[in-house]
């Protein structure tokens, strides 16, 4: 992936380079909204740099690019007074920032995934040995529920294993 910055400050490209060695990526510059706007229909960013100057004297601009930013992370610096170090600085502050919002949300994601299937579970083992214990289940009947309720109790096991290993 690759980073965005949108400036019309004589050394952009340099800063650029730069900022692209440190950080390891690819950095692409855009000198304003038309040209910022082209580069976002074109790919994915992991961040847009916005120079704080173009955004306070065009904010409806800096708003359009922000909204066809994607997933990318949209960030506004007064280039005027930022140095290249910085920028990596910023920038690599979003990225870490990011990547622990995202393993966060996928911790969250999984323990509500985690949550709903040991309620189904719970309820597919209840209602098989409720149907095994009631009067005139048919023997065949009765050999399904004990599978459904084997493999249930099974599943609940697993599911609780990755839990109690991690406390």
């Amino acid at each position: 992936m690759s980073i965005l910055m949108v400036t019309g400050i004589e050394g952009a490209r340099n800063c650029a380079t730069v900022v692209g060695a440190q950080l390891s990526m690819e950095v692409e510059v855009a000198e304003g909204r038309k040209a910022a706007l082209a580069a976002l229909r074109r790919r994915e960013y992991l961040a847009v740099v916005i120079d704080e100057t173009l955004a306070e004297c065009d904010p409806a601009a800096a708003e359009k690019i922000c909204d066809q930013a994607g997933l990318a992370i949209p960030m506004q610096i007064n280039f005027a007074i930022s140095g290249a170090s910085r920028l990596v600085r910023e920038i690599r502050a979003a990225l870490n920032r990011r990547e622990r919002e995202q393993t966060l949300a996928r911790r969250a994601a999984a323990a509500a995934i985690e949550a709903e299937l040991k309620t189904t579970v719970a309820g597919l083992l209840l209602h098989s040995q409720l149907a095994l214990n009631g009067a005139g289940v048919p023997a065949a009947v009765a050999d399904r529920l004990r599978m459904v309720a084997d493999l249930a109790g099974s599943l609940r096991q697993q599911l609780s294993a990755p839990s109690e290993a991690h406390r």
